[in-house]
């Protein structure tokens, strides 16, 4: 799940998994978002420079509850911002799947 605002994002994801076994480091999960959408933005924009914060703000999610509860309030967050009616009217909102923890 994803909503981008226009001033930052949120990011609801499960690592992946690597040809080891081991799961993907967040911070370098989150190296690798930033980089390559700061190109993009960049790009679109036509101009050069930093697109994102160096920090991050991330909370571990463990169990289903904690997941949905954090779920809807990404999901709402445009909605409580006043940029839109409902979450299904924004267009920078991807809901997927959720798979349980």
């Amino acid at each position: 799940m994803a909503v981008v605002m226009p001033n930052h994002v949120h990011v609801i994801f499960t690592p992946l998994v690597d040809a080891e076994g081991w799961t993907y480091s967040l911070p370098d999960i989150m190296r690798r978002i930033k980089s390559r959408s700061a190109v993009e933005v960049n790009r679109l924009l036509r101009r050069q420079g930093r697109v994102w914060q160096a920090e991050s703000f991330d909370h571990v999610l463990r169990s289903n509850e904690s997941l949905a509860e954090k779920v809807d309030y990404v999901a709402q967050n445009p909605v409580r911002a006043g940029i839109a009616v409902s979450e299904d009217s924004y267009p920078c909102l991807w809901r997927g799947p959720i798979p349980l923890l």
